[in-house]
């Protein structure tokens, strides 16, 4: 994935607009119909955000925690190695999002980029590694640097999707 500075100016511009409070608000209603519209039309391959923004964006699909239904829904999966890395920011919202609390009650995933089919199994990140993940996404997406302060005293978790579950504990 292209770093904010590597981008094409078009991408640049759409992610400088995203980092915006009320682009935020309204990317939050509309960037998920929107992304899953484009993905079906696109026969499973892209979004709509990933075209504007120049950033990869994967479909995330977890096990609902009340209904124990299948849920899936686009986000920024960041590739680090063979792992995946999530940022659960729900766009700088003082709640987290809801595909976190599902992981929290089933750390089982399944991730679909550029038509390819993964699984996983989810660690929520503190610390060092925390930090060194969340470094990296601000350098991507701009907004990510000011969601922290928007989201209040959530603080933003980070997770750890590792191919064929992490060594040990296995909970996000």
């Amino acid at each position: 994935m292209e770093s904010y500075p590597q981008s094409r100016g078009v991408h640049r511009a759409i992610r400088r607009i995203a980092a915006s409070r009320l682009m935020a608000r309204v990317f939050g209603v509309i960037q998920q119909p929107l992304d899953e519209l484009v993905y079906r039309l696109s026969g499973e391959r892209s979004t709509l955000s990933a075209w504007l923004s120049g950033i990869e964006v994967s479909m995330l699909t977890t096990t609902g925690s009340k209904t124990g239904k299948p849920r899936t829904l686009p986000v920024l999966a960041l590739p680090d190695g063979e792992d995946v890395i999530l940022i659960a920011s729900n766009f700088g919202r003082s709640r987290h999002p809801g595909w976190y609390h599902n992981l929290r009650a089933d750390p089982r995933a399944k991730v679909v980029t550029a038509g390819v089919i993964r699984e996983f199994v989810a660690r929520e990140l503190s610390g060092v590694e925390r930090a060194r993940c969340y470094a990296r996404a601000e350098e991507l997406f701009p907004p990510f640097t000011r969601y922290p302060r928007w989201a209040g005293m959530r603080e933003i978790p980070v997770l750890r999707l590792q191919a064929g579950g992490p060594r040990g504990r296995a909970r996000a």
